[in-house]
């Protein structure tokens, strides 16, 4: 029977090691759930707004107008 030997651990500094990673995750998790909510949630509402009164065929109407589009004729 043959017996391996198993290298010990280390300990020493472990906790620190442990602290630094989970300091770090911490501190982007926040970064990231502020800018979610300052951010994120701003362009969001920003966005409601803007195509709540957005008329697409009236936008369509001025960009025919000014000759934006091959394919269709502008109005003279």
């Amino acid at each position: 029977m043959s017996s391996a030997v198993i290298a010990k651990p280390v300990m020493r500094g472990l906790l620190a090691k442990h602290l630094w990673f989970h300091l770090a995750l911490t501190f982007t998790l926040a970064f990231a759930g502020t800018f979610k909510f300052v951010v994120g949630d701003s362009r969001k509402s920003t966005y409601a707004d803007f195509y709540k009164k957005y008329d697409a065929m009236k936008a369509f109407e001025v960009m025919k107008d000014a000759g934006v589009f091959a394919s269709v004729k502008p109005k003279k």
